[in-house]
């Protein structure tokens, strides 16, 4: 079976193309056609040859005429009204554009221009009241058509200069707001720093190793917490910025917890960090390969003496003046340990401070000195935590155990919103403190149901 043939669709005619078919249309409704084809239809009807109605059909031709006429001159005029309000919308634009930034040759140049067609809006009033068509209908149409469509281009060209300088305006905004988001970034790290740095402990100056007692050591762990959060919250904000997961980061810290809220995932962060931080705290020198004192006057003693060492000396300048000391050792190995390759290479884009430090050298950057000030302060802990007689044990609490008053601190308060007698611990952030028999409790975050 034959498929039918689709004819196809008119091809769209544009604007300038339906004015010049409109033209057309007004010629021939108003009788201008060639004389030749006037003569021949005149010869072939026999109605002309009888003299009254030929009158007749004169007059009432050259009445419609002239009103085809006039209607095309009234037509024509408002072709000429739409073209002037383009021109002055155009004009307008351009005014508009020259005053900002400002340029005074524009703006006489565009004022002008605004002049010239309210003159010629005010003739065509005229032109309309006393009706007076002094033009050619079919020219005019044609004409009035073009000025506007160049008036249209011009406004859209004016248009795009105007987004232009927009764009640019806002590039510029963009380029201040990022600059001044890196100084502010700058300034934060700056005050965090200081913050890290700060914090002296005035309440063991002229303190005698016989007389410390377990107020003094509740000072340097909070002195110590204090500084393990603020990396704790320097790291997360750096993998934050890298891309990290930070969902998935915490989950394979501690894997199938339930949060009270998405924020307490920090809390598994500073759980890891402490972890790493504190493991090896019982051992005399951290398990750094060093003799055991057999003497514990000599223990207590010697460790007080390197607590007060490195109580007020600057990290920066005791790790540049003795970078194979115990500290100096002890700040490598936790570093290694710490911050793994991979995400090393996600914050600071290669494995250079790695390297350094494996060499035996301590990198000057912000990361790595928030770090060793954290380092330094649980090393002051374990210096004092060694200069008690007996010497500080310390203690975490396992996964699930339920929770206790006398040894847990919960570092939330949601859980005891909830009907749960007894409830557990999900992990350790803090480990806890025993000195003699007093219990510092460690903190947990505990588990939701």
């Amino acid at each position: 079976m034959d498929s039918a043939a689709v004819a196809p669709a008119p091809p769209k005619r544009g604007k300038l193309a339906r004015t010049i078919a409109k033209v057309l249309n007004i010629r021939a409704a108003v009788g201008i056609v060639p004389d030749d084809a006037v003569r021949k239809r005149n010869a072939g009807d026999g109605r002309n040859s009888r003299p009254g109605f030929h009158r007749f059909e004169d007059a009432s031709r050259i009445t419609a005429e002239e009103k085809m006429k006039e209607k095309a001159a009234v037509e024509a005029l408002m072709s000429r009204l739409f073209a002037s309000v383009s021109s002055i919308k155009a004009s307008y634009a351009q005014l508009q554009l020259a005053q900002c930034p400002y340029d005074g040759d524009e703006i006489r140049s565009a004022d002008q221009l605004v002049i010239s067609e309210l003159t010629s809006l005010s003739e065509l009033k005229q032109c309309y009241v006393k009706k007076q068509f002094d033009f050619s209908p079919e020219k005019a149409i044609i004409l009035a058509e073009i000025q506007e469509q160049n008036c249209a281009l011009k406004t859209y060209e004016i248009t795009m200069k105007k987004l232009e300088i927009h764009t640019k305006l806002k590039d510029s905004e963009i380029d201040q707001l990022r600059a001044q988001l890196e100084e502010c970034n700058k300034q934060n790290k700056r005050k965090q720093r200081k913050l890290n740095e700060s914090g002296h402990l005035y309440v063991l100056d002229n303190v005698h190793p016989s007389g410390l007692n377990p107020s003094h050591f509740i000072a340097v762990l909070r002195h110590a917490v204090k500084s393990i959060r603020l990396f704790v919250r320097m790291m997360v904000g750096e993998m934050d910025s890298a891309g990290w997961d930070l969902s998935l980061a915490a989950d394979a810290i501690s894997p199938d917890v339930a949060y009270w809220k998405d924020n307490h995932q920090c809390f598994a962060f500073e759980s890891f960090v402490c972890l790493e931080m504190f493991n090896g705290f019982q051992h005399c020198h951290y398990a750094l390969q060093h003799q055991p004192f057999k003497d514990p006057k000599a223990r207590t003693r010697r460790f007080y003496e390197k607590f007060n060492e490195l109580k007020s000396a600057s990290v920066k300048e005791y790790l540049a003046t003795q970078p194979d000391s115990t500290f100096g050792k002890f700040c490598r190995a936790k570093y290694l340990t710490l911050i793994h390759p991979d995400l090393e290479l996600s914050l600071c884009r290669d494995l250079t401070q790695r390297k350094l430090v494996k060499l035996g050298g301590f990198p000057e950057t912000l990361f790595f000195a928030s770090f060793a000030e954290m380092a330094r302060r649980v090393w002051l802990l374990h210096c004092l935590a060694f200069s008690f007689d007996p010497q500080v044990a310390i203690f975490q609490i396992r996964p699930g155990a339920r929770f206790s008053e006398l040894y847990m601190e919960s570092v939330t308060d949601e859980a005891f919103l909830e009907p749960e007698i007894n409830p557990q611990a999900a992990f350790t952030v803090v480990p806890g403190f025993q000195i003699g028999k007093t219990v510092l409790q460690c903190q947990v975050y505990l588990a939701k149901k």
